[in-house]
């Protein structure tokens, strides 16, 4: 008994250095930073016209940008819902010898990283790692991060006149994850064992809007204006608008349970169960906010030192506010994925071996961002603009790294993912950077 404990009291206290004392000091929520930028504390029109009846016209512009901005919401949490953690199985692996009474290492090489074999760690044995991933994002459904068009109509801009000014934006947006995971794993029996990921996340958001007034239906400023003091009358056409926060704590901490189902030699079939529980706070982005369920199937060859693997499972999501509205506070289903991975891992020497991985998943009628174009009632102009739109689709990253054997039983490992599609919210590259000790 005092193993499991003293390796349980080490994960515990990994993760706990990993959060800092202040987390819960912010007051801010990232999931409502857009609508600080779009909303009435962030882009607002300005107006001193006058209406008929003596009252004055009040500006209000609205934009399918900033009713959907929760998809974008919804977009990074699906990402941190499906970001592959590095597998909870040991690079080392042990059968028992019954010759001499003794285990011995089962593989040649120190698997794969992202992904999984049917190997299991071995009865009584136990496996402790901690990696850090930083994820950049650069490209949501192909469009640059850096440059999202959007425009925002004046109510009732159907009837014309005045109404059919419009604003249009350009807007940069900065979201980046770094995700520092201890995991531990125990073989329980030589065909069966379970493991615990422990995820601490650190996410940052960052909106900057451009924003000009295009005085489509009018030509007097006064309608419609940005205030600036260096314009004429303070009525400005253009404005900035910017909004940012960052969160630090506890991620989606994940239970697995794995067993081989099938073993023939160098040949194997290991059936498992991925448990997420939604123990990050979605409305700061750290997590999905919903329970995840993920069985999945490892399969996986050996011909010397080379041994091809390939993964298949479903992820299903339950419900969170991210999915439907963060400040009502109402929940809504999380799409589902299937998950897919072919790749092999290479003993290179006894000390040194490589792994590369084709990493796919499909999302299930999950909102997409689409290109399209605004045209105003009157004007021949049409400017660029985006909308959401919900479909089933596929994303595809490539994956290589290496492990090497630093002492006995420590093992020190590098990972880079890479996209292969431009579908959904990606980064160009993505290091890995981790350590693991068998015992």
């Amino acid at each position: 008994m005092r193993r499991p404990l003293i390796a349980i009291a080490l994960l515990v206290s990994v993760a706990s250095l990993a959060a800092p004392a202040a987390a819960q000091s912010r007051t801010d929520q990232l999931a409502l930073l857009f609508q600080e930028v779009f909303g009435p504390n962030g882009l607002v029109v300005n107006s001193e016209s006058v209406l008929p009846d003596g009252s004055t016209h009040s500006a209000h512009f609205n934009s399918g940008f900033q009713s959907n901005f929760s998809q974008f919401n919804l977009a990074i949490a699906g990402q941190l819902a499906s970001l592959p953690l590095p597998s909870p199985a040991s690079g080392f692996t042990y059968t028992f010898d019954t010759t001499t009474g003794t285990f011995i290492r089962s593989t040649q090489s120190y698997g794969p990283i992202l992904t999984d074999r049917a190997e299991t760690i071995g009865r009584g044995r136990f496996s402790f790692g901690y990696n850090v991933q930083f994820f950049s994002f650069d490209s949501l459904e192909g469009l640059n991060l850096g440059g999202i068009p959007a425009v925002f109509t004046h109510d009732n801009f159907q009837l014309g006149g005045g109404l059919a000014d419009i604003v249009t934006t350009v807007n940069s947006i900065e979201a980046s994850v770094a995700q520092m995971t201890a995991a531990i794993t125990y073989g329980v029996t030589g065909r069966f064992d379970v493991s615990l990921a422990v995820p601490m996340v650190r996410t940052r958001l960052s909106v900057r809007s451009d924003a000009t007034m295009q005085r489509i239906g009018t030509e007097d400023p006064s309608i419609h204006f940005f205030r600036d003091p260096d314009a004429p009358e303070g009525y400005g056409s253009h404005r900035q608008f910017f909004a940012s926060g960052t969160a630090t704590g506890l991620g989606d901490v994940l239970v697995r349970v794995k067993g081989t189902a099938f073993r023939e030699g160098s040949r194997g079939i290991a059936l498992g169960l991925d448990v997420r529980l939604p123990t990050g706070d979605e409305r700061d982005l750290l997590g999905s906010g919903a329970l995840g369920i993920k069985p999945f199937a490892a399969v996986s060859l050996g011909w010397g030192r080379f041994a091809p693997h390939v993964n298949v499972g479903y992820q299903w999501n339950g419900r969170s506010v991210l999915a439907g509205n963060v400040k009502a506070n109402t929940r809504a289903k999380m799409p589902d994925q299937l998950l897919f991975s072919v790749g092999a891992d290479i003993g290179v020497s006894d000390r040194f071996s490589l792994a590369a991985d084709v990493l796919g998943a499909r999302a299930i009628d999950s909102p997409r961002l689409f290109p399209t174009t605004f045209t105003p009632q009157g004007s021949s102009q049409a400017f660029p603009d985006v909308a959401f739109r919900s479909s089933t689709f596929t994303m595809t990253a490539g994956s290589v790294g290496f492990k090497v054997a630093l002492a006995r039983r420590l093992l020190a490992n590098f990972n880079l993912r890479f996209r292969l599609s431009d579908a959904g919210l990606v980064d160009r590259a993505s290091p890995l950077f981790g350590v693991e000790y068998g015992f």
